[in-house]
C-alpha cells in the first residue's frame, strides 16, 4: 500500500468515524469519577484545565491530546528538540518526574501547581497503581493511571481524549494508531517466524544495555515483528546490561540503537567488528527528535518508529518513502511540520555512513 493510499483511507475512516459520532467504545466520566485502567475510580473535576504529567509518557501523550492543557514538561525541551515543537509549548517548564527511575519531583511541588489532574501513562502493575494512590492521597489532587502499551495506544487516546474533554482528538490519534498497528501487521503476517530478523537493540555509549521480553522499551521491536536475541537468550525481564561477549555469541542480523555516541562509535570500535550486523552495515540509529522514534519515552511516538523499523528492517515490505510519513505524524501529533531539511536529518539514521 502507498502512503497516499494509506492516507486516503486513514482519511476516510476517520471522516467515517466522526460522522458516526464517535460511536466507538470509550471511557467516559461518570457523577461519582472516573475508572482508570487499574480499575481505580478517581473522583475527577467535570473540566479539566490544568494537568501535571507524573512521567515522560505522560507529558508526550498530553501534548499530542491537548497541548494547552499541559502544565510542564518532565525534563526542560532541550535545544535540539525546541525547532520540533512550537515555540509556546517548548517553553513550558521542567516539573520533574513522579514516577520511574531518577524520580525529581516532591509532592509539595505538584500542589503547588495547582494542577486539576496527575496522570501517570505505562504500565498499570500494582506498583504504580500504589503510587497514585499514595500521591492523591498526599496532595489532594485527582490522580489517574493509564495504560500506556504501545498496542493499546488506540485506547490510550480515547481514554485521555475522555479524561482530557477532548474526545474528538483522541478519536482522530486513536485511528491514526489503529492503522498504524492494523497496517504493520498486515504487512509482516507473511514472514514466518524462523524468518524473522534476528535484532539486538544497543543502549547506552558501549551499546552494552538492552532490553528484555515484556520490557515496555521493547515493545517496538515487538510490533515490528523481529526475534529479540537478547529475550531469546535470556527471557523476560526488563533492561539489562550484557557482555561483548553475549552479543557476540547472538549475531544480530541488525543492531537498532537510540544512543549517538554509539552508533558513531560501532564502525571502528574493535570490540563490535565480529558482530554480522557490525559487518554488514546493519546497524541503524533511530531518528530522535523532538522524542526518540523507538523508545524514550516509551509513549505514542513510537508509532511512526513502527515504520521506521519497517523500512531499515524489512524494506522489500515497506518500500515507501517515510519522508511524506513523518511530515504528516509531526503535523498531527506535534502540532508543527517539519522542514525538508529536518526530514533529512531524522532520518540520516537510515542511512550507515559510508
Amino acid at each position: 500500500m502507498t502512503s497516499e493510499v494509506f492516507g486516503s483511507v486513514w482519511r476516510l475512516r476517520l471522516a467515517a468515524s466522526l460522522l458516526l459520532g464517535l460511536a466507538v467504545a470509550s471511557p467516559a466520566l461518570a457523577d461519582d469519577g472516573f475508572t482508570d485502567s487499574a480499575g481505580r475510580r478517581v473522583p475527577v473535576p467535570p473540566r479539566v484545565e490544568r494537568v501535571f504529567p507524573a512521567g515522560p509518557p505522560a507529558s508526550v501523550v498530553v501534548y499530542m491530546l491537548a497541548p494547552d492543557r499541559l502544565l510542564g514538561w518532565t525534563r526542560a525541551i532541550s535545544p535540539p528538540e525546541r525547532p520540533f515543537l512550537p515555540d509556546r509549548y517548548a517553553d513550558l517548564p521542567e516539573l520533574g518526574r513522579l514516577t520511574g527511575r531518577g524520580n525529581t519531583v516532591n509532592l509539595e511541588a505538584v500542589v503547588g501547581a495547582k494542577p486539576d489532574l496527575v496522570l501517570d501513562v505505562g504500565s498499570t502493575a500494582p506498583t504504580f497503581a500504589s503510587l497514585a494512590d499514595r500521591v492523591q492521597e498526599q496532595t489532594g489532587v485527582p490522580t489517574v493511571l493509564v495504560d500506556g502499551h504501545l498496542a493499546d495506544s488506540p485506547r490510550t487516546f480515547r481514554t485521555v481524549g475522555a479524561l482530557l474533554g477532548v474526545p474528538e482528538a483522541g478519536e482522530r490519534l486513536a485511528r491514526y494508531a489503529e492503522d498504524t498497528l492494523a497496517d504493520v501487521r498486515r504487512r509482516l503476517e507473511g514472514v514466518p517466524p524462523d524468518h524473522r530478523l534476528k535484532v539486538y537493540m544497543a543502549r547506552g555509549p558501549r551499546g552494552l544495555q538492552t532490553g528484555l521480553r515484556g520490557s515496555i522499551n521493547m515493545e517496538a521491536l515487538e510490533v515490528a515483528g523481529v526475534r529479540n536475541v537478547a529475550a531469546e537468550a535470556l527471557g523476560d525481564g526488563g533492561l539489562v546490561n550484557v557482555s561483548m561477549e553475549q552479543v557476540l555469541a547472538w549475531q544480530p542480523d541488525a543492531i537498532v540503537t537510540i544512543d549517538r555516541g554509539f552508533y558513531e562509535s560501532v564502525w571502528t570500535d574493535p570490540l563490535w567488528q565480529g558482530v554480522k550486523a557490525v559487518r554488514d552495515k546493519r546497524v541503524y540509529l533511530s531518528p530522535g527528535l523532538p522524542f526518540t522514534w523507538i523508545d524514550s519515552p516509551p509513549a505514542a511516538n513510537r508509532l511512526l518508529g513502527l515504520r521506521w523499523l519497517g523500512a531499515v528492517l524489512y524494506p522489500d515490505l515497506f518500500p515507501e518513502d517515510l519522508r511524506e510519513e513523518t511530515r504528516r505524524f509531526h503535523a498531527l501529533f506535534y502540532h508543527r511540520d517539519p522542514t525538508d531539511q529536518q526530514i533529512d536529518a531524522l532520518l540520516a539514521g537510515s542511512r550507515p555512513p559510508g
